[in-house]
């Protein structure tokens, strides 16, 4: 496996895990205790990897993937969103602006990208003198 491969695999498996790890905090009163495993193991499988912490920008994207979900389950709004069906009409309101959570998801994912492109081809420096690596 290439650096370059292995970067961003690190990167994808660190944006998966800060999700996951929103995902349990979001849901905490429903799913979230269920959830929460998933991210604690994969924690654990990444901080175990040598070179893991070129991955950890993945976080700063982490947080686009709620607001993406978010995005999609209010892809009707703004306002209040009326669905006829066989049993009669079902409406939604308070339905929030999907133009501005993907804006802000988009934002979110292209920081974490640029900050991880931006580190990634810095050079690696040498620990000081007494430490290792």
């Amino acid at each position: 496996m290439t650096s370059n491969r292995g970067d961003w695999l690190l990167f994808t498996g660190w944006l998966l895990t800060g999700a996951c790890y929103l995902l349990a905090l979001l849901t905490v009163f429903s799913i979230g205790l269920f959830i929460l495993p998933l991210p604690i193991v994969g924690t654990v499988v990444l901080a175990t990897r040598r070179g893991t912490e070129r991955g950890l920008l993945g976080l700063v994207s982490s947080a686009s993937l709620p607001l993406f979900l978010l995005t999609y389950l209010n892809r009707h709004g703004p306002g209040t969103y009326c669905d006829n069906s066989a049993g009669g009409e079902n409406c939604t309101d308070g339905l929030l602006n999907p133009w501005l959570l993907l804006l802000g998801g988009l934002l979110l994912l292209a920081a974490g990208v640029a900050l991880f492109q931006t580190v990634r081809r810095r050079p690696i420096a040498s620990p000081p003198i007494g430490w290792s690596r």
